[in-house]
């Protein structure tokens, strides 16, 4: 730990707290997400979902949400200073009055309470802006302007404390009285009785929302900030009943009283929700593997943005702001591009403003095994400029992240700075948020036609168990083997077990990766037959009258550049090599052409190079003259398959380049020879298995050849 974390002068002190609680989570957290890869329990919800959000990522989102408000209101204020991490953009003057004492900022997955506190400090700094003497200001901003929902109860201690202990520096009186930060951590539903219910003295409608808030909350340590409350509550009506039977000196033998204090509680947190704030800022939990409620609550309020938990927090929490107001995050950015968030990223950009997004380095925040981005929102519909900034060539962590963004404040003609219009998402299929796409590369996609107008891609075959059924072509005997099948019937009744399979593989442009064979004796029936323990098939076999045909294959997990290549006739492909069956010399030059390199990573940035990505590539006609272009593809061709067959685990290895310049007839000896030599060498674990093959083979070299021992010795 830095030292400078346990400096109260250098405000290290609320981080410390934070990072404390992580370390205190990093062993449950584990044992959670890697037990099983199941569902989350509610129990394991918080250990799963709770990541401590670094410190300058914090500052970027409040510094650009509550610091934009106050500086929409008044924008030559020296605030601005202050805000380390306000980025370049437009600032729209706000005329309407003004109260910072009504300026309310919620967290509704507040964790340890780390962006509370900073916004504690921002606010404490517009206070004094104006005039308000330091400990008055403390008092106001915990019991008027801070907002939080937490749904584990060790966290909301920590935030508890974070934020007595930020009043306590300006008023250390603060302990002695009864001032109560406005947070609020879930708690389940009490059973709500009859014998309960004829206790309390309140009309039948007040009693019917008391049923009704708690029905509401019965799972709430699984749902916690994302239920969907009515509007209309008689908050105080409810309080006037439950308070006499709370606070009652006589202990009910039913625990009525207890029932009433839970109740009381679920009220302040409920109304707590059911608010609209100026500024909504968080890190929300990132969770798709939902648990039975969760998931089925998710698709019935949330369907549209049901991919993941994160996702259901964006768009519940733009709805939790004012008009005109901020919502802060810090996600996972597959939500920009991936096609199971396009229906998010349309409604964010037909009715809200995504004001300035980072972009961060693939890898950059280490305690997520996930790319992330932080963002804000603006709660307004309006055609003005977005700042983006795309840090995602600054590798060493988010330190260097920090630098970066820094020097863009300074510096915003630096190169990874982007002014943008979101209007322009919308002229690329999907929708990506695309913020570096060049004005004439949205015009390619305006004027030209998509890929899948074309051709559509194709994924194969789902074995349900690699390790049974898949094996490299050199594991079997060569006799085994079919190798040039052309279709179904010739596969079948060729009565071989093993066939050709195309399995993505790793970066290769034009051709190659021909190293694996799959068990397709009799069409495929062990694997179409494959179940597991419950009687269920395991197996999957897709688009299967396009097996064995010659394609353009990509592999669909790359962690670079996506490469094309030929995929040879008689293979069968993997559901992890995706297939389009337009072999043209334009269609594979365009794939792998710089278009294309350029286009995919803004269509889909993650290492998932899929079908839609590529289906929404898009193809002009430009009239160019194109006789060249099918010559250029065959050299490249050409070149490629000999650098293949040269490799002497490819089972077209004929011959071992150093021996080229050699005399025919002396070639043939001694490549017959290092082949022999070459494939027992690969199999060396089990070389008796592969004896006969290599015996028959062997009975097969020409006559010429038996000086050396090779006819029948």
């Amino acid at each position: 730990m830095p030292r400078d974390d346990f400096d109260v002068e250098k405000e290290g002190q609320v981080e410390i707290i934070g990072w404390l609680y992580q370390y205190y989570n990093e062993e449950p957290h584990d044992q959670v997400v890697n037990i099983n890869g199941g569902p989350v329990k509610t129990d394991d919800i918080p250990a799963a979902t709770q990541l401590f959000t670094t410190d300058w990522v914090v500052r970027y989102m409040v510094d650009n949400s509550l610091g934009k408000k106050y500086l929409e209101h008044y924008p030559d204020s020296p605030v601005k200073g202050k805000l380390k991490y306000l980025l370049p953009g437009d600032i729209t003057p706000d005329q309407s009055d003004f109260d910072i004492t009504r300026i309310q900022v919620m967290d509704n997955a507040m964790g340890s309470g780390h962006i509370l506190a900073y916004a504690f400090d921002v606010l404490m700094t517009m206070y004094e802006d104006q005039g308000y003497a330091k400990r008055e200001a403390a008092n106001s901003i915990i019991q008027n302007n801070l907002f939080g929902l937490e749904i584990d109860r060790r966290a909301f201690q920590l935030s508890y404390f974070s934020l007595m202990m930020k009043l306590r520096r300006y008023d250390r009186q603060a302990l002695n009285r009864s001032v109560m930060p406005n947070i609020h951590v879930f708690i389940a539903a009490p059973a709500v009785t009859e014998e309960f219910l004829h206790s309390l003295k309140a009309s039948s409608e007040v009693v019917d929302e008391i049923k009704d808030i708690a029905a509401h909350f019965m799972d709430a340590k699984t749902l916690g900030s994302i239920i969907e409350l009515p509007a209309n509550y008689d908050y105080a009506g409810m309080r006037n009943a439950l308070e006499p039977v709370a606070t009652a000196q006589k202990i009910s033998l039913f625990g009525n009283q207890q029932t009433a204090q839970q109740l009381l509680e679920i009220i302040a947190t409920a109304e707590t929700m059911t608010q609209r704030y100026d500024v909504v800022v968080t890190n929300p939990p990132y969770l798709n593997k939902m648990n039975s409620t969760l998931k089925k609550y998710v698709k019935k309020h949330y369907k549209d943005y049901s991919a993941d938990l994160f996702s259901v927090f964006i768009w519940h929490n733009i709805n939790m702001t004012k008009v005109n107001g901020y919502a802060g995050y810090m996600t996972p950015f597959v939500w920009m591009f991936i096609k199971s968030y396009e229906k998010l990223r349309t409604a964010l950009l037909s009715n809200v403003k995504i004001d300035s997004l980072i972009q961060l380095e693939y890898s950059a925040f280490e305690e997520a095994t996930v790319p992330i981005n932080t963002f804000v929102l603006k709660n307004t519909k309006n055609d003005e400029t977005g700042t983006y900034l795309r840090l995602s060539d600054f590798k060493g962590g988010m330190m260097i992240q920090a630098e970066k963004v820094q020097e863009a404040i300074a510096d915003p003609g630096v190169k990874y700075l982007y002014r943008t219009n979101q209007t322009n998402f919308g002229k690329i299929p999907g929708s990506p948020i695309a913020y570096w796409a060049s004005q004439s590369l949205i015009c390619d996609f305006v004027e030209g036609t998509p890929l899948q107008a074309f051709v559509s891609p194709k994924v194969g075959l789902q074995t349900g168990d690699n390790s049974k059924f898949i094996r490299q072509w050199f594991e079997v005997s060569y006799l085994t083997i079919k190798f040039d099948a052309n279709s179904i019937e010739e596969s079948i009744s060729s009565r071989k077990k093993w066939f050709p399979y195309n399995k993505g593989g790793a970066y290769r442009k034009w051709y190659g990766n021909f190293d694996y064979i799959v068990n397709w004796e009799n069409n495929g029936y062990a694997i179409k037959n494959f179940k597991d323990n419950n009687g269920k098939v395991r197996s999957r076999p897709q688009n299967t009258d396009y097996y064995f045909r010659e394609a353009i294959t990509w592999s669909a997990i790359t962690s670079g550049e996506a490469s094309f290549r030929v995929q040879r006739a008689g293979l069968i492909f993997d559901h992890a090599a995706y297939n389009i069956f337009d072999v043209s010399a334009e269609m594979l030059a365009f794939l792998n052409s710089k278009v294309t390199s350029t286009i995919l990573p803004m269509l889909n940035p993650t290492i998932n190079s899929g079908s839609a990505a590529v289906s929404a590539l898009p193809i002009l006609d430009t009239g160019k003259e194109k006789k060249n272009l099918n010559q250029l593809v065959q050299q490249n061709l050409h070149c490629t398959k000999s650098d293949w067959e040269e490799n002497e685990t490819s089972s077209e290895f004929s011959k071992f380049p150093p021996l080229r310049s050699i005399a025919e007839h002396t070639v043939l000896v001694i490549c017959h020879i290092h082949r022999r030599i070459s494939k027992i060498r690969v199999t060396a674990k089990h070389p008796f298995k592969k004896l006969a093959t290599w015996w028959h083979k062997i009975q097969n070299v020409p006559k010429k050849c038996q000086t050396f021992g090779l006819g029948g010795h």
